[in-house]
């Protein structure tokens, strides 16, 4: 297979979420990446710029970018390997050419809220949450691993913008990087609400007011028009959500 020249300037942006991702506190070694589609006239998906295996977002540089394939994990450019972390971002990537970025990390808050069994699916707390991610968070049980088995994917990768993996971390995904990078956000600060919401509840023996699910739908349905209203005019909603 061809080998595939570096493009500084996408390996640049990659680099400014990558530092930006950091900033937030959601990385804490090696592991952890973000993957970028550009298009390429040689490869039907695309290729994907992302970092190689053994080395953080937080020390990497331009030196430790790597270009691979979409539907398989040869190196088109640099010699070191992803991470087994990598064979999901393709899998994304190759299902969804809606999708030209993904950014996955091991977020604390969100291991901490599955893993402590309080919840099993995450009920929608604030009206930002919905019209930013578009879709509902998918949930992956910590019996599979989709990094190393990517078979399930399939099944649900159409109908969400974020995964989450029970005792593992989140990925999400975007159009752009930018629009990954904020559904990443609107996604760890909902965790953050919901545990404290729950926490605040159980402390004076009340009921945590979750958003009513026919009101999360009508706004995940109109996420668009809200979001980017220049994009979607047409179905832009006659008035405001209903039953929040």
């Amino acid at each position: 297979m061809a080998t595939v020249s570096l493009d500084a300037s996408v390996g640049t942006v990659l680099l400014q979420y990558a530092r930006l991702v950091v900033g937030r506190g959601y990385i804490h070694n090696s592991l952890g990446n973000i993957a970028i589609r550009v298009p390429h006239p040689d490869f039907e998906h695309g290729v994907a710029y992302t970092k190689h295996a053994e080395v953080s977002l937080e020390e990497m540089t331009l030196d430790n970018v790597v270009i691979t394939d979409i539907p398989t994990p040869t190196l088109l450019h640099g010699t070191v390997p992803t991470s087994v972390g990598h064979n999901l971002n393709r899998e994304i990537l190759r299902l969804r050419p809606d999708i030209g970025a993904v950014i996955h990390v091991h977020h604390d808050e969100t291991i901490a809220l599955f893993a402590s069994g309080a919840v099993k699916e995450l009920r929608v707390l604030s009206l930002e949450f919905p019209y930013v991610m578009a879709r509902p968070p998918h949930v992956v049980g910590s019996h599979l691993d989709v990094e190393q088995d990517v078979g399930p994917v399939a099944g649900f990768i159409q109908d969400t913008n974020a995964v989450i993996m029970e005792n593992h971390g989140v990925t999400t995904l975007g159009r752009t990087i930018s629009e990954a990078y904020h559904r990443l956000n609107t996604l760890a600060s909902e965790v953050r609400r919901i545990a404290l919401a729950e926490r605040l509840a159980a402390a004076v023996r009340t009921d945590v007011h979750y958003l009513a699910p026919e009101a999360v739908e009508w706004m995940y349905r109109y996420a668009e028009s809200v979001i980017y209203p220049s994009r979607d005019a047409t179905r832009r909603p006659a008035g405001g959500a209903r039953g929040a």
